[in-house]
C-alpha cells in the first residue's frame, strides 16, 4: 500500500527552511559546488574548489543558454568527462522557443513548456526530479489546508511527447515528459491521493487528439472519484472542455454501450481503454441529462465532476488570458495556479492557494538552487549593468530578472524571467511573475512584452463581448515585408463577426499598445497600422 503524504510535516519543513533562507542559500550553493567542483566548467573559471558565495560570484560569470550550449552539446554527443556536473547526465530536456509566435499555445501542449525556433538542450538529472517532487509536495501541503481532499483521483490533461536519442545515446524529451516518465511522479501523485484517472497509454499516446478524447472519457468513468481537474497549462484544460462541447454525445455513447469510439485508432490506447470500459446506461443517461441542462456550458466541470475541489494548472504569464474561460467552465470552483518553474528547474511554490491567478505569488524554496536577482530599476533593457543581489536582499515592490544555479550544471544562468517581489514568507521572497524579459513585438524603438500583448487583446475583446462572441485564442508576429513594418495579430473567435466590428477591434488593438516608443512611432508612421487577421474556427487546435 502506498504511503500517504504527511502534508503538515512538509509544510513545517518549508516553514523551517524559509525562516533562515540566507543560511539555506549558502549551504545549498556549497553543496552544489562540492558535488561539481571537479567539473571542466567550474575549473575553467579558477574557482579552485572554493564553495563560498563571494568566490563563486567573483570567479564565475553570469551566462545565457548560448554560453552553455557548446558544453551541453558535448554532453548530448556522448562525452563521458565531467563537463558541467560531477554526476553523469543521462537525460536531456528540450527547451523550445518560438521567436515570433509567443502565444501559439496549441503547439506547446504537444511539445513543450515554454513559449519562444528550434529546441535547445537543457541537462536533466535525478536532482531535478527530486526538486520537482519537493515543489509538488510543498504546494500540495498548503493547498490541502484550504481545499482538503480525500482518497480519490485527478483528471489530469497531461501528455508525454515523443522522445529520441541524442548522438551520444542520451534520452531527450520535454522536461514535463521526463518528469511523467519518472517513477517518482506516479509515486508522488499516489502519496498526494491524486493519481491520474488515465492509464499511461493515454498519457504517452502517439496521437494528441485521441489522448485528449480518452482523458475526457476516463474522467467521466471515474467522475465521482475526481477531486482535482488539472493540467500543466491552463490552456490545456480550456482546450479539453472546448473539445468536450463537440464530442460529448460520442462520449455518452461510449459509456452507454461500453464500446470505444472508432475515432480511437491507436492500438495501445484502445487496448488500455477497453479494459476500463463497461456498459453503463445509467451513467450515460445522467451525463446526457446534465449536459442538456447546462446554459452555454457554464459550470460544466462541477456538473460532470461533483466532488472536484478545484482546478489546478499554470495560470500566469501567457496562460492568464485563459482564466476567464476556466471560470466559465468551472463555475464556483476555485482556480489554483500551479508553481513557478521552467525547463531549467523550479523557483517557487504557491503557498497562498486562495489568491486568484492574477494575484498569485510564489515563495522561493531556498534549498532548490542558488538564486540571484538582477534589479530592473530602469526597465527590462536596463538590466545589463546592474549588479545582482541575493535571495534575501531583494526589496518589496521592485522588479528583477532571475539568475539560477542548480544541481544540473546550470551556473549563474539567466532565466530571462521578470518578477516582482510582493512580500516575504518568513525570510524568503514571494515573487509575482511579470513577463519574459525578451520582447515579443519590436520593430523600431517600440518595446512590447507578452503582457502588453495580452492587455491589448483583452481590451479589444470587450468589443466582441458586446456581440456575444469571444476570442478563442490568439498569437502575434511582426511583418517587415512592407515599409514601414507593422504588427500582425491573429485571432480565432467563437462566431462570425461583421466587418465593422472587426475594424473596431483592430483599431482598439492598435491604440491599446501604450508603450511610448510604439505610440510615437505610429504618429510619425515609423510603424504601420496594426493588422488583425481572423483565422478559421479550429485552426489553433
Amino acid at each position: 500500500m502506498e504511503r500517504r503524504l504527511n502534508a503538515e510535516a512538509v509544510a513545517e519543513e518549508f516553514e523551517s527552511l524559509s525562516m533562515d533562507a540566507e543560511r539555506v542559500q549558502r549551504e545549498t550553493l556549497k553543496k552544489i559546488l562540492e558535488e561539481n567542483g571537479e567539473t571542466e566548467y567550474l575549473l575553467k573559471w579558477g574557482l579552485n574548489r572554493k564553495t563560498d558565495t563571494n568566490s563563486f560570484k567573483a570567479c564565475v560569470p553570469i551566462v545565457t543558454h548560448k554560453d552553455l550550449e557548446p558544453y551541453i552539446q558535448r554532453i548530448a554527443d556522448g562525452e563521458k568527462s565531467s563537463i558541467l556536473t560531477g554526476k553523469p547526465i543521462s537525460t536531456i530536456s528540450l527547451r523550445y522557443k518560438f521567436p515570433h509566435f509567443d502565444h501559439l499555445i496549441s503547439i506547446l501542449i504537444v511539445i513543450s513548456g515554454t513559449t519562444q525556433g528550434k529546441p535547445k538542450y537543457v541537462p536533466f538529472n535525478d536532482a531535478l526530479v527530486e526538486s520537482t517532487m519537493q515543489m509538488y509536495k510543498t504546494s500540495f501541503a498548503f493547498r490541502n489546508r484550504e481545499y482538503p481532499i480525500g482518497n480519490g483521483k485527478a483528471l489530469q490533461f497531461i501528455y508525454g511527447s515523443k522522445e529520441f536519442k541524442t548522438k551520444g545515446g542520451l534520452r531527450a524529451g520535454t522536461a514535463t515528459t521526463n518528469v511523467y516518465r519518472n517513477a517518482e511522479f506516479k509515486k508522488t501523485m499516489k502519496a498526494m491521493q491524486t493519481p491520474c484517472c488515465s492509464p499511461d497509454e493515454v498519457i504517452f499516446g502517439d496521437n494528441f487528439h485521441q489522448s485528449l478524447y480518452c482523458h475526457l472519457l476516463c474522467g467521466l468513468i471515474f467522475r465521482d472519484e475526481v477531486q482535482v481537474v488539472s493540467s500543466t497549462f491552463a490552456h490545456s484544460i480550456v482546450l479539453a472542455f472546448r473539445t468536450f462541447e463537440q464530442v460529448w454525445q460520442e462520449l455518452v455513447s461510449d459509456i452507454r454501450e461500453g464500446a470505444l469510439s472508432s475515432r480511437i485508432t491507436s492500438k495501445s490506447i484502445r487496448s488500455a481503454m477497453e479494459k476500463l470500459l463497461r456498459p453503463d446506461p445509467e451513467l450515460a443517461e445522467l451525463i446526457y441529462d446534465k449536459c442538456l441542462g447546462l446554459s452555454n456550458w457554464y459550470g460544466l466541470i462541477p456538473e460532470m465532476f461533483p466532488n472536484a475541489k478545484y482546478i489546478y494548472g499554470i495560470m500566469t504569464g501567457s496562460m492568464e488570458p485563459y482564466c476567464k474561460k476556466l471560470r466559465h467552465y468551472g463555475g464556483d470552483l476555485a482556480l489554483v495556479s500551479a508553481d513557478y518553474g521552467s525547463s531549467e528547474g523550479w523557483i517557487g511554490a504557491n503557498v497562498n492557494p486562495k489568491l486568484p491567478p492574477e494575484l498569485v505569488t510564489f515563495a522561493v524554496l531556498p534549498n532548490n538552487g542558488y538564486f540571484e536577482f538582477i534589479p530592473l530599476e530602469n526597465g527590462i533593457e536596463g538590466c545589463v549593468e546592474a549588479e545582482p543581489v541575493g535571495l534575501t536582499e531583494v526589496e518589496v515592490g521592485k522588479e528583477y530578472e532571475i539568475i539560477v544555479t542548480n544541481f544540473a550544471g546550470l551556473y549563474r544562468y539567466r532565466l530571462g524571467d521578470v518578477v516582482r517581489v510582493q512580500g516575504f514568507h518568513n525570510s524568503t521572497p514571494e515573487l509575482q511573475f511579470v513577463c519574459r524579459s525578451n520582447l515579443v513585438l519590436n520593430i523600431n524603438i517600440d518595446k512590447n512584452t507578452e503582457k502588453d500583448l495580452q492587455l491589448a487583446v483583452e481590451t479589444a475583446a470587450k468589443v466582441l463581448a458586446g456581440e456575444k462572441m469571444e476570442v478563442v485564442d490568439f498569437t502575434s508576429c511582426i511583418d517587415l515585408s512592407t515599409e514601414p513594418g507593422h504588427y500582425v495579430i491573429f485571432w480565432e473567435i467563437s462566431g462570425k463577426a461583421k466587418d465593422e466590428v472587426l475594424k473596431e477591434c483592430c483599431n482598439c488593438l492598435d491604440t491599446s499598445f501604450c508603450d511610448a516608443g510604439y505610440v510615437s512611432s505610429r504618429k510619425v508612421n515609423a510603424i504601420g497600422a496594426l493588422e488583425l487577421r481572423v483565422l478559421k474556427r479550429g485552426d489553433f487546435s
